[in-house]
């Protein structure tokens, strides 16, 4: 492994990677990408090969190919050549939370414009146009307070952490 660090335990390391994976899991995330992106969190380094991962974790290069490419896709993780080498290696960065969420932000406005062609489609004034007026209005509501809440992070972030 590119990584290691003689005073850690990787029974400890291993404990915590696969119970943060288990609660990715209670979440909805799936099982590998979970297991993935919890070990490349625990990395000092933030960055991991697919043959790290597959030792660390014991697991096939192809599962971690395709956990990859899910939490690539999601922007949990980032694809990187490592340096005068072919071989690539997967970054986890410390704005993968916010990354997360913003994409999240997008696909809620996806939601949005269908609720309201829903609204107009079904009518107003009709139960299932109340429904979706109501599930519509609820993603307007959370949809203001989460950009309200991570400006606030922003900048809570670069107090704390001297983030430019």
């Amino acid at each position: 492994m590119t990584e290691s660090r003689a005073d850690r335990d990787p029974e400890s390391v291993s404990r915590f990677v696969e119970h943060f994976a288990a609660q990715l899991v209670q979440a909805g995330m799936a099982r590998m990408p979970s297991r993935v992106f919890a070990a490349l969190l625990a990395s000092d380094t933030g960055a991991l090969t697919s043959a790290d991962l597959s030792e660390q974790l014991r697991i096939s290069p192809a599962g971690v190919s395709g956990a990859v490419r899910y939490l690539a896709q999601v922007h949990m993780v980032s694809r990187e050549r490592e340096p005068g080498s072919r071989r690539e290696r997967y970054r986890v960065h410390s704005d993968q939370w916010y990354e997360a969420l913003t994409n999240r932000e997008a696909v809620i406005k996806r939601w949005e414009e269908a609720l309201r062609e829903g609204v107009a489609s079904l009518g107003a004034d009709t139960p299932a146009g109340r429904r979706l007026a109501e599930t519509l209005d609820f993603f307007e509501f959370i949809e203001k307070d989460v950009a309200e809440m991570m400006e606030r992070w922003r900048v809570y972030r670069e107090q704390k952490y001297q983030h430019p």
